[in-house]
């Protein structure tokens, strides 16, 4: 099996499974239904295909009928990817009507592979062109599947124009894909022609060698453009699971790094804890969820505490400090409140940020706690 080969099969299997993810979630939408089909029709395609290509026989079914099956189901895919776009793109109705009208031109390519493939002579290798069933089904197959993508490429290019950023690039590297897999077509069928008049070399002794530019169809093109393809539609979701992934790696790190300084302030001030847990404790350790609600009431719980300690820290208005004196001043204070000294009532500005927002008030704190487990 080839690394292209490989590559389709593992990522028609996931980009399947990461659409049927989302239909369970969304069960009413009709472009997310008309690309899980176009998909599906993908990944159940590729054994056929493995097969055919072996001729060899699978579940009792000739090599010729395991080619048909392969070929009748993309067909079907390309039809429900051109409704993908229409459904995104029109109102329902509208693409409703249009969808109708391009099942003429898949019946009639259908009814022409089946018919090759009924005229095809047992024991012919499925890739043999010189036979003319084989020719037929070949020519008939690329010329629907080469319409089809691109169209379907042309309407992903479109869609891209008005798309956010992650959209717009996935839509653009799915109709690059599509337009490779165009050229492979068109590749494919003076290929064939060659073959079936008798101007490119015989096949070997499985059948199934091509002519030159056929292969060069083959590599470099159609199993390349149906992963970019199939990539492209996945790569919108892609990018949000990695940004979303960054954000909890850092609230988990940041979450970590303020250990020191949660510490000898809630040892202080127990009271101050937020009092509000989940149902099972096992899982808000387990749940992504959990990482960013402990780590803002950590922030919260910190920020809660300075202001609690920063009587004792009255003389921080007279000279700034840095976060090493703040620190060894923090736990003079906390050594004064809990002998009992009184301090002064009025509480006063600690380890404030230099920026706006919670990133910089987060790391004026990461930047203490890190003062005050060095001093330690």
């Amino acid at each position: 099996m080839s690394a292209g080969l490989l590559a389709y099969g593992v990522v028609a299997i996931a980009a399947l499974t990461w659409l049927l993810i989302r239909l369970a979630r969304s069960p009413r939408s009709a472009p997310l239904w008309c690309v899980t089909i176009a998909v599906a029709c993908l990944a159940i395609a590729y054994p056929f295909g493995l097969i055919a290509g072996e001729n060899q026989v699978f579940l009792g079914l000739p090599p010729m009928v395991s080619r048909l099956i392969q070929h009748g189901i993309l067909l079907v895919a390309v039809n429900c990817l051109i409704s993908f776009f229409l459904f995104s793109a029109l109102d329902q109705r509208e693409a409703l009507r249009k969808t109708t009208r391009y099942l003429i031109p898949l019946g009639v390519a259908e009814v022409v592979l089946i018919v090759a493939a009924a005229i095809t002579p047992a024991g012919v290798a499925t890739n043999d062109h010189s036979v003319t069933g084989v020719a037929l089904f070949f020519v008939t197959a690329d010329a629907y599947m080469g319409l089809g993508f691109g169209l379907a490429a042309r309407w992903a290019f479109k869609s891209a124009k008005g798309a956010e950023r992650s959209v717009r690039r996935g839509l653009r590297m799915a109709g690059v894909g599509m337009s490779m897999i165009v050229i492979a077509d068109c590749l494919f069928i003076p290929a064939v022609i060659l073959r079936w008049l008798g101007m490119a070399a015989a096949p070997g002794a499985d059948g199934t060698a091509q002519t030159t530019i056929g292969s060069i169809g083959a590599m470099f093109f159609l199993l390349p453009g149906i992963v970019l393809f199939l990539i492209g539609f996945i790569y919108p979701a892609a990018a949000r699971k990695l940004a979303a992934a960054a954000v909890w790696l850092h609230h988990r790190r940041m979450y970590r790094r303020l250990g020191p300084l949660w510490t000898v302030l809630h040892q202080e001030f127990p009271e101050d804890a937020l009092s509000r847990v989940p149902a099972s404790r096992w899982r808000d350790l387990l749940s992504v969820t959990g990482v960013h609600r402990r780590y803002y009431r950590r922030v919260i719980e910190c920020r809660d505490g300075l202001v609690r300690i920063s009587p004792y820290l009255a003389d921080l208005r007279e000279q700034p400090v840095t976060h090493e004196n703040l620190a060894d001043k923090l736990k003079e204070a906390l050594r004064t409140r809990s002998s009992g000294d009184p301090a002064p009532k009025q509480a006063v500005p600690v380890a404030m940020p230099t920026g706006e927002g919670l990133d910089a008030d987060v790391r004026e704190l990461v930047a203490l706690s890190r003062a005050l487990q060095a001093s330690r």
